[in-house]
């Protein structure tokens, strides 16, 4: 097995591992415990693919997988996907550390599903798309798709959020902290995507493409 397919393989398991200790969590009920008014199975489902972590996290599985199975893999929807996931999975690292970390009081499977999702994912993806690519994928529609989605979540976030009341974060609740708090943070937001996704277009362009693995034989 190529280092490329082994920790596009790695970087698979992780994810899904982070991934299914947080529906669990969610389907158990652990995340709502100490809510007088817990809501029904079906909302906390809507909730958990609601959050911008879990949405990264799924890209990231997804674009591994495919990876595994081809350590070259392209066309115009994958490089969407795998441009949306690795500058989705950086911001989801960044935001909780420098935001989220400090409001946490986390124990025990929570504690590591948190670490897990925001922690070790972002790290090795981040790793594996440095170290393995594969490159070039990054193009002006994969740009496109990878800004539209955080733009069309926060969006549909905020309505939401208007009809229900719910937030998946706080920073975010304009009820609590005010519209102009809430539009700071999301241009904020907005603009370091931009950033990352011009740092990564000019790495994907800048870092050598030689010593790439072995496509795939078709079957």
């Amino acid at each position: 097995m190529s280092p490329a397919r082994a920790w596009h393989g790695l970087t698979a398991v992780v994810t899904l591992a982070a991934l299914g200790l947080q529906l669990w969590l969610v389907v158990d009920g652990a995340a709502v415990l100490a809510d007088d008014d817990p809501p029904s199975l079906g909302i906390r489902l809507a909730r958990f693919v609601a959050y911008f972590t879990i949405q990264s996290n799924l890209l990231v599985v997804v674009a591994a997988v495919l990876l595994t199975r081809d350590p070259l893999r392209d066309g115009p929807a994958f490089r969407a996907l795998r441009l949306a996931g690795t500058v989705g999975i950086t911001v989801t690292g960044l935001v909780h550390f420098l935001l989220l970390r400090p409001l946490l009081d986390l124990h025990g499977a929570s504690w590591v599903a948190d670490k897990m999702l925001h922690m070790a994912v972002p790290l090795i993806a981040v790793i594996g798309w440095l170290a393995f690519g594969p490159r070039p994928r990054v193009d002006g529609r994969a740009i496109a798709v990878a800004f539209a989605w955080p733009v069309a979540w926060l969006a549909v976030t905020l309505v939401v959020a208007g009809a229900t009341r719910w937030v998946p974060y706080p920073f975010l609740d304009f009820r609590e902290e005010g519209w102009a708090h809430v539009i700071v943070v999301c241009v904020a937001i907005t603009a370091l995507f931009a950033a990352l996704i011009g740092g990564y277009r000019w790495a994907d362009r800048r870092l050598a493409a030689s010593r790439q693995p072995e496509p795939v034989a078709a079957p």
